[in-house]
Parts: C-alpha cells; sequence; structure tokens
C-alpha cells in the first residue's frame, strides 16, 4: 500500500536513502531526482553533481523545501520520524519499510509504480529473482555466523533485519537471529557462542584490517574466523541486489579457503 498517492509522473524527486538513489538511477531518473543525501554514493556522477540535502539522519529542511519536491522518498529505519512527519506536512513523501528479499521487491514495485517506470521495475525484479534462484541452489550445510556493524561498542544485528535475511539467502545463520533490531555484545559472548565466521562490515561502520588485528590481539582463537565483509552487498535493497548474488557466491568460495 502506498504511503503517499501521485495522480502524475513526479518531476522533481529527492531521495533520502542511498540504497533507493541507486535504484531510481537504475529505473533512468537521472532528470526527475534533483536532491540526495552525502552518503548517496552511487552512482558516482550524482553523487558529484546532485544537490545534496543533508545527511541520511541529519535532513536540511530549509534546503529540500527551496527546492520544491514534488515527491520524497524516504526511510522508516534510515531516516529519523520527526524529520520525515516534518516534510510529510509539505510535501509527498513515501516512507519505504524493508526487512527481507521479499519486502525488497515490494518496496520497488512501488517505487516504480509512484514514478511510472512500472515496466523497468518489473524487469528488475524478475532479474534479481532469477539471481537468488541460483544462489539457492547452491547451499550446502549453513554455517553460523556473527555479522559486527559497529565497535565501542560490539554491534550486531537480531532476526528481525534485512541483513538477517540476507545472510540466510546466502546460506548462512546468524546467531543473534532470536533477538531484534541490533543489540549490543562483547568478544566473549561472540567467543562462548563460538560461530564459525565473524563478519565484519565496511558500513556502518568502516571495519578495517586493523580493527582484525585489535580482535585478534585480545581473541587469538577467533582470528581465524574473522573476515571483512561488503555492507552494501547486506544492507541495500535496490538495485544493487543484483550484484549481491555473486558476491555471496565469491564470499562463500573465499571462506571455504580460509585456513584454520
Amino acid at each position: 500500500m502506498l504511503s503517499t498517492q501521485i495522480n502524475m509522473a513526479p518531476k522533481k524527486i529527492i531521495s533520502l536513502v542511498p540504497s533507493q538513489t541507486e535504484l531510481l538511477y537504475y529505473l533512468g531518473l537521472d532528470e526527475e531526482v534533483i536532491g540526495i543525501t552525502k552518503f548517496c554514493i552511487h552512482p558516482n556522477k550524482w553523487f558529484r553533481n546532485k544537490t545534496r540535502v543533508g545527511g541520511v539522519k541529519s535532513i536540511d529542511s530549509n534546503k529540500i523545501i527551496s527546492l520544491q519536491p514534488d515527491l520524497i522518498i524516504a526511510n522508516k529505519e534510515e531516516n529519523i520520524k520527526e524529520q520525515i512527519e516534518h516534510l510529510q506536512k509539505l510535501f509527498p513523501v513515501h516512507v519505504t519499510d524493508v526487512s527481507t528479499l521479499a519486502e525488497a521487491y515490494e518496496m520497488i514495485d512501488t517505487i516504480g509504480t509512484l514514478t511510472h517506470t512500472q515496466a523497468k521495475a518489473i524487469n528488475l525484479i524478475n532479474d534479481i529473482k532469477n539471481c537468488f534462484s541460483s544462489l539457492h541452489n547452491t547451499h550446502k550445510q549453513p554455517k553460523k555466523v556473527c555479522y559486527l556493524i559497529w565497535r565501542n561498542p560490539y554491534m550486531t544485528i537480531g532476526g528481525d533485519t534485512f541483513i538477517n535475511d540476507m545472510l540466510q539467502q546466502a546460506g548462512f545463520i546468524n546467531i543473534f537471529k532470536e533477538q531484534t533490531r541490533y543489540p549490543t555484545t562483547t568478544l566473549e559472548e561472540i567467543n562462548y557462542l563460538q560461530p564459525d565466521y565473524i563478519f565484519l562490515s565496511s558500513e556502518p561502520y568502516p571495519f578495517k584490517e586493523k580493527h582484525i588485528a585489535e580482535i585478534q590481539t585480545a581473541y587469538p582463537q577467533l582470528y581465524p574466523k574473522l573476515k571483512l565483509v561488503d555492507g552494501e552487498m547486506f544492507t541495500w535493497y535496490g538495485s544493487r541486489l543484483l550484484k549481491s548474488v555473486a558476491y555471496f557466491k565469491q564470499l562463500s568460495q573465499e571462506l571455504i579457503n580460509i585456513k584454520r
């Protein structure tokens, strides 16, 4: 169900969600998109040339008002509720809410309807579905994973998140799937739960090799399990899903080659 109704194709769109900005580009809305956030890094030419309207959680409302959009695309989790509610009083705002791959398909279909690019959206959905159907055929024995998104304190992901669904799609089991949202954890707890692998995501916290070394110093026994992963492949629920399956297959092969 649409959270806003637009009778005519919008001519001035602002996107407040990086993965959905990339989706709008894929749908061919180069002229229509007039504003993006400073975190909308894909495509690079939009990042360089489009007007930036603040951050995902620090929207510049005055700049948005000056642009007079006829559609704003936001997200329930990524944007601040109070900021979006303020914009909803002034402009048509569509708020997405995506926690599973199935909901990503629904979101793409809805964005296609709102922007009058239904045919491209449907083709994209079918292409993504074909990719993921090939992935399911490669699953063997699922491995237990701890997926870290933050440090100081360490934070992971619960079973009601999009990342959790992506882990399942890729053939992994989230050791914190019985928890919700983004619980904090410790190296002590992770060591006790004995995951097969520990994924250190590139976003929102940009984990690097130095953080692997840091964990290795504290818990040498965890070192063989540590793996830096591309967070975009697990969290971006737009057209980037076309690239996720190939990445998951490559990741699984790399894990097989890890020396224990």
